[in-house]
């Protein structure tokens, strides 16, 4: 989630700043659709915040590293709203400590925010049903550790995607980076998973809005 510039082809990254550029702008459409620009303000610097505090610690492996993404929690809190805190996010990032490019922002936005689209989607289908538990608590845990861990997942493999699309010599970085990252994938299920359900208890106003729309 953090390719440097000079790395990908033209294509690929004009593909990443059209994405970027239509989700985001949905995103304020739709804040200001729901009348939630005021209010939604703070839960939107708070998980900014968050994902940008998360990934700045990165353990080496190989030609890659991995880092926690918290993705799928921006995803279940945020909704839409997640694609503007990512894309912040990385922004601080590349300019304050260099993590990424600045011609790869969008990319980089694109390969988090649709993963993290995914988990809100699959978390506020599966926890509304209420299939696997009737507590709500125990299905928000589970279903926002699935959804965690499969925004983990999509981000590595899209990630990987627009590295083996620049160049078939990416080919080994992309299967490194994907593999490396199942660990992440699994740790990274396994606390978010106890954070929704904690946060179902105590702020239950915070889970199942998409980007802070009203009830």
């Amino acid at each position: 989630m953090h390719i440097s510039d000079g790395v990908l082809s033209a294509p690929v990254l004009a593909v990443g700043w059209i994405i970027t550029a239509v989700f985001i702008a949905i995103a304020i459409w739709w804040s200001k659709k729901k009348g939630i620009e005021v209010e939604v303000i703070p839960k939107l610097s708070v998980m900014t915040a968050v994902f940008f505090v998360v990934c700045l610690v990165h353990i080496p492996i190989g030609p890659t590293c991995v880092h926690f993404i918290a993705a799928g929690l921006l995803g279940i809190i945020l909704g839409i709203l997640a694609f503007p805190a990512i894309f912040i996010g990385l922004v601080l990032q590349v300019f304050l400590f260099q993590f990424g490019g600045i011609t790869t922002l969008g990319i980089n936005t694109m390969n988090v925010g649709i993963p993290a689209l995914f988990a809100y989607v699959l978390f506020n289908e599966g926890y509304k049903s209420g299939i696997l538990s009737s507590k709500k608590e125990v299905s928000a845990g589970i279903f926002g550790a699935l959804a965690s861990g499969l925004a983990v997942f999509l981000i590595a493999v899209f990630t990987a995607g627009a590295l083996i699309a620049s160049g078939e010599q990416f080919t080994g970085v992309a299967v490194t980076l994907v593999v490396a990252h199942i660990p992440v994938m699994i740790i990274e299920a396994i606390v978010v998973g106890f954070i929704v359900a904690f946060l179902v208890r105590v702020k239950p106003e915070l889970i199942g809005s998409l980007g802070g729309e009203k009830k």
